[in-house]
């Protein structure tokens, strides 16, 4: 099974196969508008704009499921991300991220890493590979800018 057999719905509805980034590296973020975290919004649209020439994507899912931290709708939210973030990468409708409720993806990345892969918080960070494959998982606190996540973005791009 590959990350690039799921498919979101945009923030404006449209649909958003992860296929369409086969090839590519690709961070899938859970985000929230109103978290300690959210300034990391600066930090992912900085990887994106750094990055999208290469083929790297990133792709922002808001989520409620942690303190209810994403309350608004989705028009509210991508106001808010393009006002106050500049956000231009690309963000998915709410989904629910955790239990049996959570996005395909979510419970896949669950099914193949262990429930200790699942997100904790908001701005849980899952690199994908080019193949479609789960590099490797970051929690909250590292920031999107991390040397260590740099660097494997460096090689996925390689």
């Amino acid at each position: 099974m590959s990350a690039f057999q799921f498919e979101f719905q945009t923030i404006t509805g449209e649909a958003l196969p992860l296929s369409r980034f086969e090839g590519k590296p690709v961070l899938i973020v859970n985000t929230a508008s109103r978290c300690g975290f959210t300034p990391q919004y600066r930090e992912l649209q900085g990887l994106w704009e750094r990055y999208r020439a290469r083929g790297f994507a990133v792709i922002g899912v808001p989520s409620n499921d942690f303190g209810a931290q994403e309350p608004g709708t989705e028009q509210e939210i991508a106001s808010f991300c393009e006002v106050n973030y500049s956000v231009t990468f690309p963000l998915t409708a709410k989904q629910q991220v955790v239990g049996a409720e959570a996005h395909p993806f979510y419970r896949w990345v669950s099914e193949i890493a262990g429930e200790d892969a699942r997100p904790r918080w908001n701005f849980h960070k899952y690199l994908i590979g080019p193949s479609g494959e789960l590099v490797n998982i970051y929690p909250s606190k590292v920031s999107p800018l991390d040397a260590a996540l740099i660097a494997e973005i460096e090689r996925l791009l390689q």
